[in-house]
């Protein structure tokens, strides 16, 4: 029997080896039973996935396995990125959610990511739960199951599109306006994963121009070894702003959680550097304080930052299991790890 242990932020695991439908359903069946222990099954759960090979089917295969517990299912109609589809549990009051994404991982790879009722990654103690869970389900060779067309029928499948809600928060976060009228020129490179078309949407306007680079949805990340945005992978990007003469860069890996970028040189702003900018311009531009909660191995530009503003740094371990947490707990102003994960008080953690 194969065993199924969640990492940092899920399960991931080789297509077709490892990864099979009969796995993603022996995980969704001990979500299901983990929701209902927990007395969250009445909110039900949303279903999302990334651009990976078969992902859509998967997330049906899961949505599937929830309908079979009598669990109502809100299945995304379109691939999306895991902080849209983490917002959409807040509208819909839902119990959690599913997300069929490996991230940052290599082509060869999908996953199963878990997400809690408060939007954020699921804290250890419920993945623990619900590696348990998967592994009695395994053991008794038991899952439970309805037809997709058999469960929408019975709404205990309801298919929406989460984008909508997320580009309201967005606003509500940001003003965009300015950034359209600045005449900026600014590369984006979805790294052929699910960002695709959102800075596009959010940014162009009567000044500002952005162009996108692998824009398409290609399963083999052509070109770089994974979708991860970290300056090795980015050489066409780099290769862009140059050839553009942009003003600057950004990138966003396979399910667009986390984020890379680069100046007008077409130089890489490693992820450290992101975080410490981040937290400068929330603690000197919009003159908003609060304590800064990262992983242990993120910048201690941080806490220089933090002693020169007289706020509190907690450090976690890697991962934002750890991280999403200790925001609430102490009410964040931001939280980030060194991989390009960044969250911000006001929205999700």
């Amino acid at each position: 029997m194969y065993a199924i242990k969640f990492g940092t932020d899920g399960w991931r695991a080789s297509i077709a080896d490892d990864y099979t439908f009969e796995n993603v359903r022996y995980c969704a069946q001990g979500t299901a039973e983990t929701l209902i222990a927990e007395g969250l099954a009445e909110r039900g759960m949303v279903i999302g996935y990334d651009m990976r090979f078969r992902s859509e089917d998967f997330a049906r295969a899961v949505a599937e396995v929830l309908a079979g517990n009598g669990i109502r299912a809100y299945v995304a109609k379109v691939a999306a990125p895991t902080p849209v589809m983490s917002y959409s549990i807040i509208p819909l009051n839902a119990g959690g959610g599913v997300w069929i994404t490996a991230s940052h991982n290599p082509a060869t790879d999908n996953g199963y990511k878990l997400r809690s009722s408060y939007a954020c990654a699921a804290a250890p103690e419920t993945l623990a739960a619900v590696e348990a869970n998967i592994a009695a389900a395994q053991a008794r060779a038991e899952v439970k199951r309805m037809a997709y067309g058999e469960a929408l029928r019975a709404g205990l499948v309801h298919e929406f599109d989460p984008n909508e809600p997320y580009l309201e928060q967005l606003h509500r976060l940001i003003d965009v306006t300015p950034l359209r009228a600045a005449g900026l020129k600014i590369i984006s490179d979805p790294m052929w994963g699910v960002g695709q078309g959102w800075f596009t949407g959010l940014l162009n306007g009567d000044k500002t121009e952005v162009i996108e680079i692998h824009g398409e949805r290609n399963p083999l990340f052509p070109r770089m070894r994974r979708p991860e945005p970290i300056d090795e992978n980015l050489q066409d990007l780099l290769a862009e702003i140059r050839a553009q003469h942009a003003d600057a860069g950004l990138a966003t890996d396979g399910d667009a959680d986390r984020v890379g970028f680069a100046d007008e040189h077409g130089n890489f702003v490693n992820q450290l550097r992101v975080y410490a900018l981040l937290a400068y311009y929330l603690l000197e531009v919009r003159g908003e304080r609060g304590p800064l909660v990262k992983t242990i191995s993120t910048t201690t530009m941080a806490n220089k930052l933090a002693k020169h503003y007289g706020i509190e740094v907690y450090e976690t371990q890697v991962g934002f299991k750890f991280v999403a947490p200790e925001m609430l707990r102490v009410n964040a102003l931001l939280g980030g790890e060194e991989s390009g994960g960044f969250a911000f008080r006001g929205h999700i953690p």
